[in-house]
C-alpha cells in the first residue's frame, strides 16, 4: 500500500568541514545542507539535497532548493492522494529543471516507502554488490609538498584510487609530482569541473604521460562537441560529470563520442531512479561507470553507496568515508575497511537515520509544511 503524505520538514544544517575543500571553483569550509523529511502514515523518509551554498557547480543552490522544495514542489506533492516514488518524477516534471531539489523530495518520499516495505534502497535499485570500493577526491593545496603530504595520508588510510582536482595553473606540476613520489601502481585520476576550453586540448594532451584512468569534465557542461574534439586529441579517457544531468544527455554524450567513461551523481540526474537510468544506458553502451559525490553527510552518502552497488559501477567511487570530510557526521559514521571498502547499509531505506542529538546542535532552520 502506497504511503499517504502528512507532513515534510524541511531542516537546514551547518555542518562544519574537517578541512578546507578546494575546487576550480569555490572553496568550502562548511555545508548548508537542507534535508528533506518525509512523514507518512506507515513510515518517515530522510534525503539531501546536494546542492551547494552557492550556483558555482551549477545553477542550484541551496538557497533557491529550499523555495524550490517548499514553494513548487512540495504543493504538487501533497495534491496527490497516496503516492508512490515511481509517480513524483512525472507530478514534478512541470516545474523546469531543478534537478537536484527533486532528487531530494523524490528521494525522502523512497525511503519512506521502502521503508514501510523493509527493502533495502540497493536492493530496490538492483545492486549487484556488498561493498563499494571508495577513492578520495583531492583538493588543490597552496604547492605541492601540501598535496603530497595529503595524498600521503589518504592512501595509509587505505583509500584505492585518488583523484586530483585542477585548474588552469594546477594540473601538469602536481599530477608529475604525485606520480613521481607514489609510483605507477596508484590509481589515479584528475577532475577539472569545466576550468579548460577547447583552446586548452594540446596541454591537456600532456597529462597523457602520467597513465590517468580519467580526465573528468574538462569542458563547460554544455559543450558536449567540445568534448568529443578533446577525445579525439587527448588518450586519456574524458569522463563527464555536469553535462550527464540525464539518461537522455548520457545516451547523447556517448553517441557522439564526448566520453568513455560517466560519473553518477543522483542528485545531479534528479534523483537515484533516474540515476538507474543513467546505468543502465551507460551499461548498455559499454561505458563504465562510477559513483560520484558532492559532499554528502551520511544521509546522502549511505544513498550513494546503495546506487554504487549495482553492476556497471566498476571505477573506484568517490564515496568516502565520514571523517574525510567531517569530524561529526550527521548519522552514525560511514567507515571504511583497511583495504578501502565501504559496506553498503543493509537496513531498508538508505539504512540510516540522523542521530537526533547532532541534528538538534546542528540544525539552523526548521519548516514543517503539511498537506
Amino acid at each position: 500500500m502506497n504511503p499517504n503524505i502528512e507532513a515534510v520538514e524541511l531542516r537546514r544544517v551547518a555542518i562544519p568541514l574537517a578541512s578546507p575543500f578546494r575546487t576550480s571553483f569555490s572553496t568550502q569550509t562548511e555545508r548548508d545542507v537542507l534535508l528533506v523529511r518525509v512523514i507518512t502514515d506507515q513510515a518517515e523518509g530522510w534525503a539531501e539535497c546536494v546542492a551547494i551554498a552557492d550556483p558555482l557547480y551549477s545553477s542550484e543552490f541551496t538557497d533557491g532548493a529550499h523555495r524550490i522544495v517548499a514553494d513548487h514542489l512540495l504543493p504538487r506533492l501533497f495534491a496527490a492522494d497516496r503516492l508512490n516514488a515511481d509517480l513524483v518524477a512525472p507530478l514534478l516534471e512541470p516545474v523546469r529543471g531543478h534537478r537536484m531539489a527533486k532528487a531530494a523530495v523524490e528521494t525522502a518520499v523512497l525511503d519512506a516507502q521502502l521503508k514501510a516495505a523493509g527493502v533495502p534502497l540497493s536492493r530496490h535499485l538492483g545492486a549487484t554488490a556488498t561493498h563499494v570500493d571508495s577513492g578520495v577526491s583531492v583538493s588543490i593545496y597552496d604547492a605541492v609538498p601540501e598535496l603530497l603530504d595529503a595524498v600521503a595520508g589518504y592512501l595509509d588510510a587505505g583509500y584505492r584510487r585518488i583523484k586530483l582536482k585542477i585548474e588552469p595553473g594546477w594540473d601538469i606540476e602536481p599530477v608529475a609530482a604525485v606520480r613521481e613520489r607514489f609510483g605507477d601502481d596508484v590509481l589515479l585520476q584528475v577532475d577539472a569541473n569545466s576550468a579548460y576550453t577547447r583552446s586548452d586540448a594540446r596541454h591537456l594532451a600532456l597529462l597523457d604521460a602520467f597513465g590517468l584512468l580519467l580526465i573528468e569534465q574538462p569542458l563547460d557542461e554544455e559543450d558536449i562537441a567540445g568534448h568529443a574534439q578533446l577525445a579525439r586529441v587527448v588518450r586519456t579517457p574524458i569522463c563527464l560529470d555536469e553535462s550527464v544531468v540525464s539518461a537522455q544527455a548520457a545516451y547523447e554524450a556517448i553517441r557522439t563520442g564526448a566520453c568513455g567513461i560517466v560519473n553518477i551523481k543522483a542528485g545531479r540526474v534528479g534523483g537515484y531512479l533516474e540515476a538507474r537510468r543513467v546505468h543502465d544506458v551507460c551499461a548498455a553502451a559499454g561505458i563504465p561507470v562510477w559513483a560520484g559525490g558532492m559532499l554528502e553527510t551520511g544521509i546522502g552518502r549511505a544513498a550513494n553507496l546503495a546506487l554504487g552497488g549495482l553492476p556497471n559501477f566498476t571505477l573506484p567511487s568517490d564515496i568516502s568515508a565520514s571523517d574525510r570530510y567531517f569530524e561529526q557526521d550527521l548519522t552514525e559514521p560511514i567507515t571504511m575497511t583497511e583495504d578501502g571498502r565501504i559496506e553498503i547499509p543493509t537496513g531498508p531505506g538508505i539504512g540510516v537515520a540522523p542521530n537526533p542529538e547532532v541534528l538538534a546542535e546542528l540544525t539552523v532552520t526548521t519548516q514543517v509544511l503539511k498537506p
